[in-house]
């Protein structure tokens, strides 16, 4: 299953936005609100929204200024989470969420709108930033 989010425009260069999301603690504030749960243990965090069990996202792969792999610490459910960055000029970068999952075709029917939801949350709060 492939997830995708509309490019967004973000006031910060394309290295202050990698920095910022690099750093795992800054996830919390691009939760959609009513996160009940939300911990980093070094390169991984932790949450769980509300209904939602609890997820752990581990940080696997950086390409410096252009991409951020995360995926998921368990090979129950599969996925990765991709942050694209591109450089527009100076002060300000265009990234776009890449969410794919290997899950079987009824499991993909009863998480597909909440998964797209809680990525466009990510990316819309990423654009506020």
């Amino acid at each position: 299953m492939k997830l995708e989010t509309t490019k967004i425009s973000v006031k910060k260069s394309q290295k202050e936005l990698f920095e910022f999301l690099s750093d795992l603690k800054n996830f919390e504030q691009l939760m959609p609100e009513g996160a009940e749960k939300f911990e980093v243990d070094g390169d991984s965090f932790l949450f769980r929204l509300k209904g939602m069990p609890e997820i752990r996202l581990v940080l696997k792969e950086k390409t410096e200024f252009n991409q951020i792999v995360l995926g998921a610490a368990s090979s129950k459910l599969p996925f990765t989470l991709t942050a694209n960055i591109n450089k527009i000029d100076e002060n300000t970068a265009d990234a776009k969420l890449d969410f794919e999952g290997d899950f079987n075709p009824m499991m993909a029917m009863m998480i597909k709108n909440p998964l797209q939801k809680f990525i466009n949350t990510l990316s819309n709060n990423i654009e506020k930033l």
